[in-house]
């Protein structure tokens, strides 16, 4: 059994802030405790935009605070996210996120995360793996 926090997280490895600087991450469960995905909030900061693209990975989000405009670019649709709002991007779908007030969500990845990923010029997190003697930790 594994228990922690997400204070418990901050200044860690496992707290991670784009190198855009537009959101933070704390990873809570990651890759290396081999459970088949992994666990995060996030906050992505007001006045941001973000434009992403799992290609390796199915995400669900859950926003717990603050609100987002989600633009699904292979649909052309758009929505708003606030409290109590999920999106599942179970087709890979390239979107973006235009941030109206700090908005804190929790992120599930399959395949899990390791921790170092961060969004390369396409909006994609690259398949990274963790090695076999990596502990959960």
């Amino acid at each position: 059994m594994i228990v922690r926090s997400f204070k418990d997280i901050e200044g860690t490895d496992r707290h991670v802030r784009a190198a855009s600087g537009t959101w933070e991450s704390k990873r809570i469960v990651l890759a290396r405790e081999r459970v088949g995905f992994s666990l995060h909030e996030t906050i992505l900061y007001a006045g941001t935009e973000t434009s992403m693209h799992y290609a390796n990975h199915v995400e669900a989000v859950v926003c717990v605070e603050g609100e987002a405009e989600l633009t699904d670019h292979e649909s052309g649709l758009t929505h708003t996210v606030t409290p109590g709002t999920m999106y599942l991007l179970d087709g890979h779908e390239r979107h973006t996120l235009r941030v109206k007030e700090d908005f804190r969500c929790l992120c599930v990845f399959n395949p899990p995360v390791t921790g170092r990923e961060d969004h390369d010029e396409n909006g994609v997190y690259p398949l990274l793996t963790e090695p076999e003697e990596v502990q959960a930790s």
